[in-house]
């Protein structure tokens, strides 16, 4: 336990620092190989780079339309029941962001408009592992769908028998995804980034995954007209703020839900009660015993940081540095305490809103910024899958009001040629006028 106001400035910094992100030049220069693998091979380097990394010989690389529609008959009726709950609370908080277009008269004669519309193409990257990342199909898949993208795509590695799980299948088919790949990692950044004979590229990549994935989605970001990507990404974190009412059981099972997604994720505790903070290091070491996965819950514990303030307005100033990516507030009269957090990818509030139902099933989605990034960052939303543009639509008589202001701007920023755009036509308008007259 630190205490905060004890601490200098350089202190307070090296206390909040995240697990440091390595500038790996060797993991650079590897998917920098896989990336032009990719670009020279396509499918056949998918297929190699398959069968290296996830042990798979494939064939083709797309999934059947038919594994979507069956996948509802492979699963357990009440797994079922809960994909279709965080679906549709997914859906309808998504639904509820639909932009409103605009369209303004700014001078008599002169109509600006602002505009929306869903990209074309979105890549939807859902890492392999351990367990079925449902929940991320649904985070990406139902925004994609509300948004009306025409074509999603969706990439993950196949498991040791070359198959989707059921689950992940059943997904992708409540969110409209009629294309799934059979291939994961930096060759499926790459393949959704460049295209290849069975893939073809997209605009835009989303999704969490290994260091690998994240690399490559940094490299594809800087190709030349290349795909853009959803944000930065860094190692998951948590920070809660409790004060002496918090229920230090809870308090734990919040640091320990994130501790265990990986032993590079942090978990922070900031209180204003000595009290609290030592009952939850205690209910800590109780809770992981009990953990299926407690080897790399503990390694991420290993640098989490239990933080003293003098009072819950210094634990808000704490947070506010961090920038979280989940905030957890269990204090009393939690809701008072929005209008001063204003770092952060999403807030939890109170003591019943654990950062599982954001995870799963509240509505509100899970890809959020990362290490710091919450500072200028938003969480992943239906504008993300949306692109704005700009329609302006002048009369000739606005023309003739604004056109003066227009040529003296360009002749000041020496550009003659845009001068001359607006002197031709208000010349025009000017003949027209005089033979209207005459």
């Amino acid at each position: 336990m630190q205490t905060w106001s004890g601490l200098d400035e350089g202190q307070q910094q090296a206390l909040l620092s995240r697990p440091a992100m390595a500038d790996n030049k060797t993991l650079s220069n590897a998917v920098a190989e896989i990336i032009q693998q990719v670009a020279d091979d396509g499918d056949s380097a998918l297929r190699e780079l398959t069968a290296r990394f996830d042990g798979v010989e494939l064939g083709e690389l797309s999934l059947p339309t038919t594994e979507l529609a069956n996948a509802q008959h492979d699963i357990s009726e009440h797994v079922k029941a809960a994909i279709d709950t965080a679906y549709g609370n997914i859906h309808a908080f998504h639904s509820a962001q639909k932009p409103v277009d605009v369209k303004v008269e700014t001078a008599p004669g002169v109509v600006c408009e602002l505009k929306h519309a869903a990209l074309d193409s979105v890549g939807l990257y859902i890492p392999g592992g351990s367990a079925p990342l449902i929940s991320t199909v649904l985070m990406l898949g139902a925004t994609a769908q509300v948004a009306g993208c025409p074509r999603k795509v969706l990439c993950t590695p196949p498991n040791k028998q070359g198959q989707v799980p059921a689950e992940i299948r059943y997904a992708a088919s409540l969110c409209d995804i009629n294309e799934v790949y059979l291939v994961g990692g930096a060759q499926a950044i790459a393949a959704l980034a460049l295209g290849t004979e069975s893939i073809a590229k997209v605009d835009k990549i989303f999704g969490p995954g290994n260091s690998f994935v994240t690399e490559a989605k940094q490299q594809v970001s800087r190709i030349p007209a290349g795909p853009a990507i959803d944000m930065p990404a860094g190692p998951s974190e948590v920070l809660v703020i409790a004060d002496s009412k918090a229920n230090p059981v809870f308090v734990a099972s919040d640091l320990l839900s994130q501790a265990e997604h990986g032993a590079d994720s942090q978990a922070i505790l900031v209180s204003d009660s000595q009290t609290l903070i030592q009952a939850t290091e205690q209910e800590v070491e109780r809770q992981l015993a009990t953990l299926s996965r407690q080897d790399t819950a503990r390694k991420a514990m290993a640098h989490s940081r239990y933080i003293l303030t003098d009072s819950i307005d210094s634990a808000i100033e704490v947070s506010n540095q961090y920038a979280p990516e989940h905030l957890i507030v269990q204090v009393d009269n939690a809701r008072a305490c929005l209008p001063k957090l204003k770092n952060a990818g999403s807030i939890f509030v109170g003591q019943w809103s654990p950062e599982s139902a954001g995870d799963y099933a509240s509505g509100t989605n899970h890809v959020l910024p990362t290490y710091g990034y919450a500072r200028n960052y938003s969480s992943l939303g239906l504008a993300d899958f949306i692109r704005r543009y700009t329609v302006q639509e002048l009369s000739a008589s606005g023309l003739q009001n604004i056109g003066s202001a227009i040529m003296d701007l360009a002749q000041a920023e020496g550009l003659d040629a845009h001068k001359q755009a607006v002197a031709l036509r208000l010349e025009t308008l000017d003949s027209q006028q005089e033979q209207n007259n005459g």
